[in-house]
């Protein structure tokens, strides 16, 4: 391996809020591999917002960050309203790219990154950073004890937040795409098929006002249901799955990082599982891909296809929970 090849991997941060604070954190502490070359924000005069003091330049237009010749791949952690002309930037200029979920508030959104990303011959990733929890990996590690899966069940429900719509920069949508993204994006890699068709119900159908509650009923190619719960309307966390199988059940509790099994044929199982940083594990495979030439672990066509079966949740719930088709393209 050349001296070249050893060298930490310039990554440049677009977005240093609440979220986007955890990666130059994990940038500046955690990972060897790679270094954090610049960050962009909105009010670069006030300097780089970085807790600890690191001096790292700081530029307020993504523009000259991107065009920066020490940044080799860009990490966007800002507001999903702005990911498609930044990330369009990026492609264009042929450097890698990490986004953060929702890859696109709409899926004419996200297929135009998809579209640039194609034509960049550059690692291109989405940041569903849920597959990389520690209890949906140990719940995957044993899916095969439930055997073929019969329905699926999943549930996300938090806090309501008081940040307005005009502040939060997901279009006017709300819960389905902030923390219901990740749900849809695990339909696809726990049933390893797509979604065909949706019917699903709000509390509140945009443009008419930003969801806070939407119960979806999924299904597969294949035929298989799934049920979806997300909102944000009670005190506390949920964050759970459950996989119901022909030789038992299956269930991953990523808020309480516990995996359960109630099964006859393998008896009952409980399993408490270690937490570790996801936006660190997001990143370090992310690095590796790009250092390595690697195909990312989740696509650009991950996050679009996530967005895709969203925009079907939206026309449902519009058309009073009819069945609608996913359409991808």
């Amino acid at each position: 391996m050349s001296h070249e090849s050893r060298m930490p991997l310039g990554v440049g941060l677009i977005g240093l809020g609440h979220h986007g604070s955890r990666y130059a954190k994990h940038l500046l502490h955690d990972l060897p591999e790679a270094r954090l070359a610049a960050v962009c924000r909105r009010r670069a005069e006030q300097g780089n917002g970085l807790s600890d003091g690191a001096t790292v330049p700081c530029y307020s237009d993504y523009h000259e960050l991107i065009a920066d010749p020490g940044v080799e791949a860009v990490v966007v952690v800002t507001p999903p309203t702005l990911n498609r002309d930044i990330c369009i930037s990026v492609a264009l200029a042929k450097k890698a790219l990490l986004v953060e979920k929702p890859l696109a508030t709409t899926a004419e959104e996200a297929r135009a990154i998809l579209r640039a990303a194609q034509g960049s011959s550059q690692v291109m990733m989405t940041a569903q950073t849920l597959r990389f929890d520690a209890a949906v990996i140990a719940l995957r590690e044993r899916q095969a004890q439930v055997g073929a899966l019969q329905y699926l069940s999943l549930a996300s429900r938090m806090e309501p937040h008081a940040i307005s719509e005009q502040e939060w920069g997901f279009g006017g949508r709300g819960c389905v795409l902030e923390t219901g993204i990740h749900l849809l994006d695990l339909v696809r890699l726990l049933t390893e098929d797509e979604v065909d068709t949706v019917s699903c119900e709000m509390d509140s159908v945009p443009p008419a006002g930003a969801e806070r509650r939407m119960l979806g009923r999924l299904t597969t190619r294949r035929g298989l249901i799934c049920l979806v719960d997300v909102s944000r309307v009670t005190s506390g966390r949920i964050g759970r799955v459950e996989l119901i199988g022909h030789e038992g059940q299956l269930s991953a509790d990523w808020c309480g990082q516990r995996v359960t099994r109630v099964s006859a044929r393998h008896g009952a199982g409980d399993w408490q599982t270690v937490a570790a940083p996801t936006v660190l594990s997001t990143l370090r495979a992310f690095v590796r891909s790009v250092r390595e030439n690697l195909p990312p672990p989740i696509t650009i066509e991950d996050g679009k296809r996530a967005v895709e079966i969203a925009e079907a949740c939206y026309a449902s719930a519009g058309q009073g929970g009819r069945a609608i088709t996913v359409e991808y393209r």
